[in-house]
């Protein structure tokens, strides 16, 4: 297969696997394209887009877990779990327009990490193409499948230079009954990271800033965003304790869209490229095609 200049748009992961095996120079990975601007410049002169790997490739309720190609925005999975008073609670700084192959290649966490998990805590197996074509499946569609884990892991923030993920499969949970966005004035960062530790932990707790509080409406001093879940007598047990240590006001859920845009961390710009770092991309991508330079071993 040649090459054209213009963007590679594959629709099928073997159409993916004869792009990288027959590229003759760098290809650089993109999903919805939320993280291209992360790392050092890629060394590439074609674009291989995944927009065509999107939606629900399986989903079964009863497991809580569902596959979906690399290209569905988090967005579209939230909507589609919603539908069964499920969830896959990823929600990563930033915005639910990033995919989910994106958010899995880079491990971009969220506020809701915590307590609810990291990308490499929610993924139970993927499908990728590494830099040799091939085309690689590991760990499974169901919770006690565990084969082929380590590599599973290995390929969360390997930000595409191991291979291009092309599906994943997912952990799910149950929506709680109960949900309820607080914001609470006045209280300790000691008192507050009590309360967390505490026998009523919260879904999230995030100390906010003084714009996105006046975002809110509410620019009141030491304020915390706190997501609370669970049955309604958790959830009231919890909310009494938080009246004790600062004023609460109940906010919409989409409070959390505002922190997760305007408070999210710096991302990594650079990385320090090591021998270890070296041998494995060696091993998945002996000619350095996917991503090349992204983490700065080109320098």
């Amino acid at each position: 297969m040649s090459l054209a200049r213009e963007a590679l748009h594959p629709h099928r992961v073997e159409d993916v696997a004869d792009i990288v095996r027959d590229a003759s120079g760098g290809l650089r990975i993109r999903g919805t394209g939320s993280w291209m601007h992360v790392g050092a410049p890629v060394i590439a002169a074609h674009e291989l887009r995944l927009d065509a790997f999107g939606g629900v490739r399986s989903y079964t309720p009863g497991d809580l877990t569902i596959s979906v190609g690399a290209g569905t925005t988090l967005a579209e999975l939230d909507a589609v779990t919603a539908a069964h008073g499920q969830w896959c609670p990823l929600l990563a700084w930033g915005d639910d327009h990033g995919s989910v192959g994106a958010t899995i290649a880079t491990a971009t966490s969220g506020p809701f990490a915590e307590s609810l998990g990291r990308p490499r805590d929610l993924v139970l197996g993927l499908e990728c193409v590494d830099g040799r074509g091939r085309i690689v499946r590991a760990g499974g569609r169901v919770v006690k499948n565990v084969a082929g884990f380590d590599l599973t892991r290995l390929m969360v923030g390997s930000w595409g230079t191991l291979g291009v993920i092309t599906e994943v499969h997912l952990r799910l949970r149950a929506r709680p009954s109960v949900d309820v966005t607080l914001l609470v004035e006045g209280a300790t960062a000691t008192a507050m990271r009590a309360f967390q530790q505490g026998p009523l932990p919260p879904l999230a707790a995030v100390p906010i800033g003084e714009a996105v509080a006046r975002t809110l409406g509410h620019p009141g001093p030491g304020s915390w965003l706190l997501r609370l879940g669970g049955n309604a007598p958790q959830v009231a047990a919890a909310r009494a304790a938080l009246a004790r240590l600062g004023a609460c006001i109940e906010v919409g859920a989409d409070s959390w869209d505002i922190v997760r845009r305007e408070q999210a961390p710096a991302a990594v710009t650079h990385w320090t490229w090591t021998p270890l770092m070296q041998r494995v991309r060696e091993a998945f991508d002996p000619r350095g095609v996917l991503n090349p330079g992204l983490l700065g071993e080109a320098a």
